[in-house]
């Protein structure tokens, strides 16, 4: 089970000097990429390549600047190569649309939530208490700077990954980074996780979790057995775009890396990113685009009512933990306790349900000798916790809005780009979904939900009309500012 981040205090944390010169050289590597490979690539192995390759927990800490690690790091040295060596125009849309709405909500919610939590929590009873210290203006901008940070990637995708070309470029890279990334997952399934340990010199999560039916979950630099499957089910699904569109991968069909990796995702021992690719690649290699986004839409709806199924008792958890009792008793077991904790994470949540309880724990409950006995698993209910149905509603729904914006793009799209893009829109979804019992929000996802909306933003700046004639290609000309379609 995953927290928004790892509570890492309750482990020995003792990282080795590779560990800190890994965060110090990541700069370097990535001004290198910008100086010497096209923008978007750059960026897209900037943000992936240190999500995948850093260490986890480790960070470096300076006075009156957040801390930096393997998510801040690739993120703001992506805003300052992409600064200093894009030279493409803008395509994005001028004025003040729900987008920046939502941004600013973003940016705002933290202020809020400290004005309605100025008072200290005394938590725990008569075995015992501490307090827990009220949300101050500085703690809100701190947390306001952390919001800005997260939210890099975002931007960056939807500025500089905005071009019809990119989204072929998006999934070449993942296909690439998830097959180079088998080989450790593979080394791992057969000698335990311990690549973090010997090359960070320490583990950063519980060993006990990546245990699963009698063998391993790999972990590799991710810090969870989730989380890697998960990375392995967005290459399942962008190698079978590919394929779609019969394109090779090192020379070689990409039905044969798509194979790969859905064997080794398999070995992952994650349930729910198997039934992801599943169910979601016969979807992308055989389902019209359009209706692909239409199902996009709908899962991504389905995220953002689920907490008021829950909060009514009308989402069927009943019938969930049937159906995972029918897999296994362990799996039933572990779904069960997900769904306990959410009932009780939220009834605490709708005490301050509008701008929630802030950072400092305030958001977990707490028994009577003062013992957190809360597990956060969902990411939505850490949002719904933290900052509220307000905070829910900006971040949710930044997530959501590429997917609804692509409904209207698509149509008006050439075929092989409508399938990159609705391929593109059900990633994106899959993502928003399985933050719901997981929180395997990451940079990347940013990256990718940013490039989403650029991409539905480009064809509706340009208006772009459908291609019907199979003979007609499309020109891009500075990736997204100008299209046109020649005979």
């Amino acid at each position: 089970m995953i927290n928004k981040k790892p509570r890492l205090s309750s482990l020995i944390i003792t990282p080795n000097y590779f560990a800190y010169a890994a965060l110090l050289l990541w700069p370097l590597v990535s001004i290198y990429l910008f100086a010497t490979r096209p923008v978007s690539q750059a960026l897209l192995w900037t943000i992936l390549g240190g999500y995948l390759v850093l260490p986890v927990g480790t960070e470096i800490k300076l006075p009156g600047v957040p801390a930096l690690d393997k998510n801040s790091i690739p993120a703001l040295v992506a805003l300052l190569g992409c600064w200093s060596f894009a030279r493409r125009p803008s395509h994005l849309p001028k004025g003040i649309g729900l987008v920046e709405v939502l941004l600013a909500a973003l940016l705002i919610g933290p202020f809020i939530t400290s004005e309605f939590n100025p008072d200290a929590l005394q938590v725990g009873g008569i075995y015992g208490s501490f307090v827990l210290p009220g949300v101050g203006h500085y703690d809100a901008l701190s947390a306001c700077v952390a919001q800005l940070i997260v939210l890099i990637p975002f931007m960056l995708g939807r500025r500089y990954l905005g071009g019809l070309r990119d989204c072929d470029t998006i999934f070449r890279i993942v296909t690439l980074a998830g097959l180079a990334y088998t080989l450790p997952m593979l080394l791992e399934v057969r000698l335990s996780p311990q690549l973090h340990t010997w090359i960070y010199g320490y583990f950063p999560n519980s060993f006990e979790q990546q245990v699963r039916d009698g063998g391993f979950r790999p972990v590799v630099f991710l810090g969870h057995g989730l989380k890697v499957a998960f990375f392995a089910m967005m290459a399942v699904l962008a190698s079978a775009a590919l394929w779609r569109c019969r394109e090779k991968i090192l020379s070689q069909s990409a039905a044969v890396s798509t194979a790969w990796l859905a064997g080794t995702l398999l070995l992952c021992k994650s349930l729910g990113s198997f039934v992801y690719a599943m169910v979601l690649t016969p979807v992308i290699l055989f389902m019209r685009p359009r209706l692909q986004v239409r199902l996009a839409a709908l899962l991504v709806s389905l995220a953002l009512v689920y907490p008021m199924l829950r909060a009514t008792d009308l989402f069927p958890s009943d019938l969930l933990l049937d159906a995972a009792g029918a897999v296994s008793v362990e799996r039933q077991t572990s779904l069960k306790v997900r769904f306990d904790q959410e009932k009780m994470l939220l009834a605490h949540a709708s005490e301050r349900p509008w701008f929630g309880w802030g950072r400092f724990g305030r958001g977990r409950v707490y028994d009577e000798t003062g013992k957190d006995i809360s597990i956060t698993d969902g990411h939505w209910i850490i949002t719904m916790s933290t900052f509220g149905l307000f905070g829910f509603i900006a971040e949710f729904g930044l997530l959501s809005l590429p997917v609804f914006r692509s409904l209207r793009a698509v149509g008006r799209m050439p075929e092989r780009e409508q399938v990159f893009l609705a391929s593109l829109s059900l990633v994106v979804a899959v993502g928003l979904v399985d933050l719901l019992p997981n929180a395997t929000i990451n940079p990347f996802s940013w990256l990718l939900a940013g490039a989403l909306l650029g991409q539905a933003e480009s064809i509706r700046v340009v208006g772009t009309k459908p291609i019907a004639n199979k003979r007609q290609r499309l020109r891009t000309v500075s990736s997204g500012e100008e299209l046109r379609a020649d005979r």
